[in-house]
């Protein structure tokens, strides 16, 4: 029950629109390494490495971290994965995505070897299926919009804008949303910290009406005074997701009552334990969980999707459909139907490599 080999190969994606961009970065293609584990009676273990420089990390340090740690998994035992991942974290700080590509192998091989899906291993699935979310890129209110009436014919009942920071056509891009999509799509919105919490103050002034479900982060990440004024401030659900870098940091922000919601990502955390470690903080100190999007194949979406099944009460959608808009997917699909879903039957994470 040991670890026999370990392989390191490239996963680079483009994406249906080379033009997508969020307000920190451009996002022209995916470069993430696949992660294969192998065991002594020749079982894999697959992950993804999420390599995104403006989120993660950039593609070439991700390989580089990989294969640093690589000798520290030749050998091991399977079942030693909390040992294994201890020593994982002491031997390299941060890079929490290579981490979680690491952490999310073992899993996966372990289950496959147990033949339930990982979610077992995590404490069992509370649902079958997951409701998703899709996110509208920065674009031209009438371009956001076109793509808002597209995904809600696809049966999305929740969407979520990408903002920049600029308060007119932040505003503009919101109504022609919810003029695209009417009254029963739910809208949030991202502005990925491009503004300061004053300025979200006043500006959701003139997007409230626009019936806003919830605001992630919308000041820096470092300003915890600020996504709290934010938080008591606004009649409106307050996410954390780049403040919520670590369980430490979910931690504190709960423990402060800063936010109302955290945005939690396998990849962020560095893997599935922390995952579930930070879930359990949010639940007892009363704070909303919601899996947020880490973009990715449908490998890397069917791991968070197994995370995602563990936590008591969703109450918003997740986002792990992003892999929709992804081109050359190597891996078996993983459909998403009428806005949801379905959590893979197959032991391991329910993903696997696609015949060539």
């Amino acid at each position: 029950m040991q670890i026999a080999d370990v392989r390191i190969t490239p996963c680079t994606q483009g994406l249906k629109d080379p033009t997508w961009k969020f307000a920190r970065a451009k996002v022209p293609q995916l470069e993430g390494w696949l992660l294969t584990l192998v065991d002594e009676d020749g079982r894999e273990g697959l992950a993804y490495a999420h390599a995104i420089p403006a989120i993660t990390t950039q593609g070439s340090g991700a390989e580089a971290s990989l294969r640093h740690l690589a000798p520290m998994l030749q050998g091991r035992r399977i079942d030693s994965l909390a040992e294994v991942m201890e020593e994982i974290d002491a031997a390299l700080n941060y890079n929490a995505s290579v981490k979680a590509a690491i952490d999310m192998a073992l899993h996966d091989l372990l289950a496959r070897r147990l033949g339930v899906a990982v979610n077992v291993l995590l404490g069992g699935r509370f649902r079958d299926r997951v409701a998703q979310a899709r996110i509208l890129a920065i674009k031209s209110p009438d371009e956001m919009a076109a793509k808002a009436r597209e995904l809600a014919e696809e049966g999305y009942g929740q969407l979520k804008l990408k903002l920049s920071g600029d308060t007119p056509l932040d505003v503009a891009r919101i109504a022609a949303v919810r003029q695209a999509v009417g009254d029963g799509v739910a809208l949030t919105l991202d502005p990925n910290q491009s503004y300061t919490a004053k300025q979200m103050i006043s500006a959701f002034a003139r997007m409230e009406r626009y019936d806003i479900a919830l605001i992630e982060q919308p000041v820096p990440a470092a300003d915890w005074a600020g996504l709290a004024l934010v938080t008591r401030t606004l009649p409106v659900a307050v996410e954390a997701d780049e403040s919520a870098q670590t369980v430490h940091d979910v931690f504190r922000l709960v423990s402060e009552r800063m936010v109302d919601v955290i945005n939690l990502k396998v990849t962020k955390l560095g893997g599935l334990r922390r995952f579930v470690e930070a879930v359990r903080i949010c639940e007892a100190g009363g704070v909303t969980c919601r899996v947020g999007a880490a973009f990715g194949p449908a490998l890397l979406q069917s791991m968070s999707l197994q995370a995602a099944s563990v936590v008591k009460q969703l109450p918003f959608a997740c986002e792990l459909s992003e892999h929709q808009h992804l081109l050359d997917d190597p891996f078996t699909p993983l459909p998403v139907v009428q806005g949801a879903i379905a959590l893979p039957q197959a032991a391991g994470c329910g993903v696997t490599l696609a015949p060539r």
